[in-house]
């Protein structure tokens, strides 16, 4: 049941951020889409440090410090973007495959092979890292929205119309105003 009421508060909060969001944005940015960039930019502090750990401190080659920071960081993304985010209740034998093929295309694009071309040709470790990060963001949200967790596509849509409910809106939208009847010149409602 907590689990529930982190779900809903988590969804009330990006919801609400969404809707106040200046310069026309609230009407194109989705709740899921602001939900997954806090996320994932919580997780990319992780993978940093986790980086920061196994290559500047433990000396481990490239390879292997991103691969074990990644993957930490990639899981603890799949299990907050499905339960907080998406609220996906996908079979996870069925989703957690899906999840790990993106993650490793992902990985094997972005993350791995361009860090480590930006490495090799003399960009810090970290700033690759970041440079990196900026192209998967795009990649790993499109994926998440439209094939990992597509069981809850209506939860990840931009904001419904004014009026118009969606079930990623947490809160209903405000009731639309019936229009006032014609009131006739002596003050009486017309009969129509």
């Amino acid at each position: 049941m907590e689990t529930v009421a982190h779900q809903a508060r988590f969804a009330a909060l990006t919801t609400a951020i969404t809707r106040r969001l200046p310069f026309g944005l609230s009407e194109v940015v989705a709740p899921s889409l602001l939900g997954y960039l806090l996320i994932n930019l919580c997780t990319f502090f992780l993978d940093l440090g986790l980086l920061g750990l196994f290559h500047g401190t433990l000396r481990w080659p490239i390879p292997a410090a991103v691969t074990l920071s990644y993957g930490t960081a990639s899981v603890v993304s799949y299990v907050l973007n499905r339960v907080l985010n998406f609220r996906s209740h996908e079979d996870l034998g069925r989703q957690f495959p899906v999840y790990v093929a993106v993650s490793a295309s992902n990985y094997l694009i972005f993350v791995l092979g361009l860090t480590d071309l930006l490495s090799a040709v003399g960009v810090y470790y970290e700033l690759s890292r970041v440079l990196a990060a900026c192209c998967e963001a795009v990649y790993l949200y499109c994926m998440m929205r439209w094939v990992v967790f597509r069981d809850t596509g209506a939860t990840a849509s931009a904001p419904a119309a004014a009026g118009e409910a969606s079930p990623a809106d947490p809160v209903p939208p405000a009731e639309p105003v019936p229009p006032a009847e014609p009131v006739s010149p002596a003050g009486s409602p017309d009969a129509v």
